[in-house]
This record gives structure tokens, C-alpha cells and sequence, in this order.
């Protein structure tokens, strides 16, 4: 036994000795060295994929510099590149140099979409392309070169793969490589650090790249390569719904509904305009920083400001939009429901069954219709209307539209809101003729990005004039002043912003105005709403509220009237007015507690007497809590705004809230995201009855 434990200690002695470890070093070397030069073409994708992956996190959410991100990324490209080894070395660049320029072609798309969308591109939108049409102008205006600086990637492979070629190296590489042998040993190594990630993902973050809610934190966290695949996997649901999840989804619906109580008790506002019509006016791109804004003397918003001052006005308002901007504030309003996180509900499920304000409104009697100068398959709004309860859509080809874009009543994207509200009262005036309760919805078209028709928006003038001190003084010691103009906001996305909301508030004066001559205003209510912010960035932000007119430059943080346009500031500015109005002005006030866009359906029903079971909004007048969630499980309330992209909050009062708080509307809203996806994904209204515990 002794002989035996000597004869281990001396081998052991042996293998880690010094000369030992030289020859095993040397042999590791020789190997590293080996694999080096014999797979160069490899390790050149894998390099500049992950670096464009980086740069794509550093240049959109701004920290790229994640472990986990550069992991999933490496694995991502890793397994993908595996199948190069299954072709020739001479046919491998073909391979490698196409998924180089597919990375290339995501990140591009993906920068561009993020600085327009703030989010990033969902596979499912890819089948949307075609709703670019009309609205191609307003993307395509904001190219810029940095879009552009993952062509690296493939410039590199190009350059290396020519470097290659002159060297010879396929054919010297074809004698020794064994493609199958290195396949196989890339989906090992691939496979096993993916399941080191999943094993190790901690609960929350598992949920967030499973429901895909948070885009932002997903490719941030996980990369844009593995979030891509996750969300090719989603896009697929639509489709077979039933492969995935649907018993899940009929236990949430039922643990929900089953087991909720519904807020309908009276207030001051029940029933207080039942029997009247109403007019919901889409005011696109319209925010809530507009109201009382003034620029040079200029006054930006007078009518919205006067309005605002007549009717209920709600100054902290939230669109809840996802994806689908426009269309997802069309379905919120309608429905109470949130947007879908893949996709959008206009697009990919359309053909669901839905409870909609519009079908309480049929069930009233009232005749309902939507009226917009864009095309009527736009958003696939023509079949989706069918689905919410509309009547009648009054869509493009029901106006005159000029065939000239220089044409005065072409204003941004097509019919101005001057010319479309013009031609739309003849028609009004018919329908209230016709029918003796109507219920319509007006959406707008002049104020959608890119904001670049400045010509057609009026004779506004931002820059700023002032006298300024040369520094020389006259005979009488005084100093010799002389004027200087600095350009402020003229010439800046702002600027023009501004303008053009100038002219879409012009135009809805004009027809107040037009509504009021012909007595449209009689039993009629009219609920104003800004759809979505105008997504222009913290830069142009920055500069309206911290430009110094007398440096020409940016406020700093030591100016006691410098605003920080922080992460959270800059969601908490992305608010839009909701004005209730009627010409009696019997209704008036501001509402200052925080109201989402899924809100409207309850508060409007309490206003109007209609029923609704299944809205995760609630009345705002109503006793409950004001709590607003947000597609991507960001949460306001009255005391707090809650980022889910960092898992942190910030006070939003003086009054203290208890440690449970945030974990209590973190499952708030989790509860509500989970619900409103089983009812979109598994249309479980159209089968609720079978499913749920009526209550008499």
C-alpha cells in the first residue's frame, strides 16, 4: 500500500513538474497556434459578429459592455457558423460572409427602427413592411451614416477572405480539415455554454426574455442575436397558438376573471352623457408638453390650450403603445387591453374576438364609423375596424386628395388636416341627419414624423434676437451694444416638430370653428387625444428646455433652471392630453392623477352607460388605485415610475410607500400583461362563456 501511494506521489510530482508543465504549455501552444491558422476565416465572422452586436447595444441602449450579452452573442454565432464546416474551405466564405452580411442587415434595421421606435424590430413586423407605404418618408429622412458602420463586418470578411486566397490557404487548409469533426465540436461547445445561460438565468430574467415584453433589456442583456431568435420563436405563436401554452393561458384567464371585481360603483360622472354622441379626435403625435408651450412670443398649441381650459382635461395621460403606435392606441382605446408584444394585434390578430367600445356603442343603437385620409389597408385597418364594431370607415379614396405633393392640401404624409376636416363636415352633417346617435372617431394625419413640410406650416420664426455688449463704449462711456440672432430650435427636429404641431392645432381650431357653425356641437361630446409621443429623442428635449439663448449652447447641470433629461424624465415627458369637451362647457377642471390609455373604455362607459366585463383599465374617477402599466412592464403610478428595463424606481411625491409596494405592482402589472396576452394570442373572449364562472 505504501509502494503503491509513493508511486502516485511520484507521478503526480512528475505531471506537475516543471518540465512537465513546459512540454504540456508547448503542446497547448502548438495546438492554439494550429487552430489559429488553420481557421482564420472562422474567427474572422466570429470576431466581427460579435463586435457589430456591441456596437449596436453601445449605440442604441447604451450599455453594451454586459458579460451575459457578449456570451449569448459569441454562442449564437458560434452555433450558426458550426454548418460553415460542413462545406469545402474553399466554398466556406460564401457561408461565412453571408450570416455576416444577415448580422450586418439586423443591425441596421435594428438602429434604425430603435432611433424611430425607441424599441427594437420584431420578426413579426417584418411581414408588416408594406405599411411603410405612405409613412416611408418619415423613416427614410432620418438616415445617417452611423446606421451604416456595421458594414464593417463584411468589409473585413472581404478583405481577409482575399488576403486568404492569394496565400492559398483554402487548398492548404482542404488537406487536413475535418469538416464533420469541427461541426460537431462548435454544437458542443455552443450547446453546452447555452445551457450554462438557461441554467443560470435568475427568475426575472427568464420571464422577461420569455414574454419578450422589455425589448430594450433583452438586447441588452442577452444580445441581439439571441433576442432575435427568441422573437422568431414568438412570431410563430399567432399561427399554432395551440401548440403553445394554451391550458396556461385558460388558467390565468380564469384565475383573473374569475376572481375580479369589477369597479363600476357611481360617481359624479355616471351616466352624465348617456343618450349624447361622440367624437373621438386622433390627434397623431400630439404631446402634452405642447399645452401653454410658447416660443419667441409665439404661442404653439391656442386652440388645444383653450380647449384644454373648457373641458376635462387629463394633464398625465399615458398612451400605452407597443410596437404598433398608432394601431396600438386604436386597440387600447377600444378594447382596455394592452398591445401584443410580438407583433401587432392590427396585423396578427385581427381575427380574434374582442369586447370593444364600439360594439357597446352598436348595442346602443349608435352609429359608428372611423374616418382618416390614408389608405384604407393601411395598418389593416379596413378588416380590423370590421373586428372592433365600426360601421362604416371613411378612408382615402372618400376625399378629394391632390396627386401633387406641392399641392397646399398635401401637408407631411398626404391630405392636409385643413383639407381633410374641411370635407369631412358635409358628411358629419349627413350622419347626424341620418342618425340619431352616432359615435366616430377623426384621426389626424399632418402632425406624423418626419415633420419636414416646413414650407406648408406657417410663417413661424424660432431663432431668437437679443442686444449683446461688443466690449467698446462711446464718448459717453456707454457700451456699444449691437443685435445678435441665434438660431435656437429653427432647423432642428424640434423646431420643426413645433411647426408642424402648429399647424395640426390650427387646423382643429378651424374645425371647432366649422362644428360650431353648423350646430355639430349640439348632444355631441368630443374626447381629444394625443395617439403617442412624437419619439424625437433626449437631444431635442435637452434643447428646448436647456438652450441658452446668450452662450448658444446647452444649459449645465450648475444652472438652477437646467432640467435633466434623464432616463426617467424622458418616459415621464412622453404623456399626451386627453381632453373631454363639450361646447355647454358644463364639464371642466384638471385631472392630475395618472391615467393610461386602457383607462378610456371604463371612464367613457361610466360616462355613457355602457356595460364591459373584460377592460384591465378602470373608470378614473372610480375608488380604485391609478396605476398605468406599460407594454414593456415599466409601471406609473401617482407616487412612483418603475423601470423594469433596471429593476429600480424613482418617487414621484414626498409620500413614503412600504416595502412591499413595488413588488406589489410589479405583479400588478405582470398579472395584467400575462392576461391581456392569453386573451390576443388564444382568443379566450370568443370562448369566455365556457370558460368562466358567470356571476349573477
Amino acid at each position: 500500500m505504501l509502494d503503491k501511494m509513493k508511486n502516485i506521489k511520484v507521478k503526480f510530482k512528475d505531471i506537475f513538474s516543471k518540465k512537465n508543465f513546459k512540454v504540456k504549455l508547448g503542446k497547448f501552444l502548438r495546438s492554439f497556434k494550429k487552430y489559429f491558422s488553420t481557421n482564420v476565416l472562422f474567427l474572422t465572422y466570429l470576431c466581427t459578429s460579435i463586435f457589430i452586436g456591441f456596437l449596436l447595444r453601445l449605440l442604441t441602449v447604451g450599455e453594451a459592455f454586459d458579460i451575459k450579452a457578449f456570451v449569448c452573442d459569441f454562442t449564437m454565432c458560434v452555433l450558426l457558423g458550426s454548418f460553415g464546416y460542413l462545406f469545402k474551405p474553399k466554398n466556406q466564405f460564401k457561408y461565412f460572409f453571408g450570416l455576416s452580411v444577415f448580422y450586418t442587415f439586423l443591425c441596421i434595421i435594428n438602429h434604425i427602427y430603435y432611433t424611430f421606435y425607441m424599441s427594437f424590430v420584431s420578426v413579426s413586423l417584418l411581414a408588416t413592411l408594406s405599411m411603410l407605404g405612405e409613412v416611408s418618408d418619415s423613416v427614410t429622412s432620418r438616415l445617417e451614416l452611423i446606421y451604416f458602420i456595421y458594414i464593417i463586418a463584411p468589409i473585413i470578411m472581404i478583405i481577409v477572405n482575399g488576403v486568404l486566397s492569394k496565400k492559398n490557404y483554402y487548398f492548404e487548409v482542404g488537406k487536413h480539415e475535418k469538416g464533420k469533426r469541427m461541426f460537431a465540436s462548435n454544437i458542443i461547445v455552443g450547446v453546452v455554454i447555452i445551457a450554462f445561460v438557461i441554467v443560470t438565468l435568475v427568475p426575472s430574467e427568464a420571464s422577461r426574455l420569455i414574454k419578450q415584453w422589455n425589448r430594450d433589456y433583452n438586447v441588452q442583456r442577452f444580445g441581439l442575436y439571441l433576442y432575435t431568435f427568441n422573437d422568431l420563436v414568438q412570431s410563430l405563436e399567432p399561427s399554432v397558438s395551440s401548440m403553445f401554452g394554451y391550458d396556461s393561458a385558460v388558467k390565468t384567464f380564469r384565475d383573473f376573471y374569475n376572481n375580479r371585481e369589477v369597479s363600476k360603483e357611481s360617481n359624479q360622472y355616471t351616466n352624465i352623457f348617456e343618450g349624447k354622441n361622440v367624437i373621438f379626435i386622433h390627434a397623431e403625435s400630439i404631446q402634452n408638453y405642447l399645452i401653454d408651450l410658447e416660443i419667441n412670443g409665439t404661442v404653439i398649441t391656442p386652440n388645444l390650450n383653450r380647449i384644454s381650459k373648457e373641458g376635462l382635461y387629463f394633464s398625465s395621460f399615458y398612451p400605452q403603445i407597443s410596437v404598433g403606435t398608432s394601431s396600438d392606441t386604436e386597440f387600447t382605446l377600444s378594447t382596455g387591453l394592452l398591445p401584443s408584444s410580438s407583433g401587432t394585434v392590427f396585423i396578427n390578430f385581427y381575427d380574434r374576438t374582442y369586447e370593444t367600445l364600439q360594439q357597446q356603442f352598436n348595442k346602443k343603437g349608435y352609429y359608428t364609423f372611423s374616418m382618416h385620409a390614408n389608405e384604407a389597408t393601411y395598418w389593416n385597418r379596413l378588416t380590423m375596424y370590421k373586428t372592433l364594431g365600426y360601421q362604416e370607415f371613411y378612408a382615402k379614396d372618400r376625399y378629394l386628395v391632390p396627386k401633387d405633393k406641392s399641392d397646399p392640401d398635401w401637408v407631411g404624409l398626404g391630405l392636409s388636416d385643413k383639407s381633410f376636416f374641411k370635407q369631412i363636415i358635409p358628411i358629419l352633417t349627413d350622419i347626424k341627419a341620418d342618425h340619431e346617435n352616432f359615435m366616430g372617431t377623426i384621426i389626424t394625419l399632418s402632425n406624423h414624423s418626419p415633420f419636414d413640410d416646413v414650407s406648408k406650416y406657417g410663417d413661424l420664426d424660432f431663432s431668437i434676437t437679443y442686444d449683446k455688449g461688443t466690449g467698446e463704449f462711446d464718448e459717453n462711456g456707454n457700451e456699444i451694444m449691437e443685435s445678435v440672432t441665434v438660431p435656437y430650435i429653427e432647423g432642428t427636429q424640434m423646431g420643426n416638430y413645433l411647426k408642424s404641431a402648429h399647424y395640426a392645432d390650427e387646423a382643429l381650431g378651424e374645425f371647432f370653428d366649422m362644428v360650431m357653425e353648423n350646430n355639430l356641437d349640439e348632444d355631441t361630446v368630443f374626447v381629444i387625444y394625443g395617439d403617442h409621443e412624437s419619439k424625437l429623442g433626449k437631444k431635442n428635449l435637452r434643447l428646448l428646455y436647456n438652450y441658452d439663448a446668450y452662450t448658444d449652447d446647452l444649459k449645465d447641470e450648475s444652472d438652477p433652471t437646467y432640467v435633466d433629461i434623464d432616463n426617467y424624465k424622458y418616459e415621464l415627458l412622453k404623456n399626451t392630453p386627453l381632453i373631454i369637451w363639450t361646447s355647454d362647457k358644463k364639464l371642466q377642471g384638471e385631472i392630475k392623477d395618472v391615467m393610461g390609455m386602457w383607462d378610456v373604455f371604463p371612464t367613457i362607459a361610466n360616462m355613457f352607460n355602457l356595460d364591459y366585463n373584460y377592460a384591465l383599465g378602470s373608470d378614473v374617477f372610480s375608488s380604485n388605485e391609478r396605476i398605468v402599466v406599460f407594454p414593456n412592464g415599466n409601471v406609473l403610478t401617482n407616487n412612483v415610475f418603475y423601470s423594469n428595463l433596471k429593476d429600480e424606481y424613482i418617487l414621484l411625491n414626498d409620500l413614503p410607500i412600504d416595502s412591499g409596494y413595488i413588488d406589489r405592482i410589479k405583479e400588478y402589472a405582470d398579472t395584467r400583461l400575462e392576461v391581456s396576452k392569453s386573451i390576443i394570442v388564444h382568443d379566450l373572449i370568443s370562448k369566455a362563456d365556457e370558460l368562466l364562472e358567470r356571476k349573477d
